[in-house]
């Protein structure tokens, strides 16, 4: 359940980095897109720890 979290937060994460650097350009989407993948591997984490056990 641990890796599906993950998966799921790191997706939604690294789309939304990439959407929002969308407007700046290439290399920004993909820089944000960076940082919210690993802000997702975070979200992934907690949620995992937190709430399932």
């Amino acid at each position: 359940m641990k890796k599906i979290v993950m998966l799921t937060s790191v997706t939604i994460f690294g789309w939304l980095g990439w959407w929002l650097g969308d407007g700046l350009g290439l290399t920004a989407a993909y820089l944000l897109s960076l940082a919210g993948s690993l802000a997702g591997v975070y979200v992934g984490v907690r949620i995992s720890r937190d709430y399932l056990g």
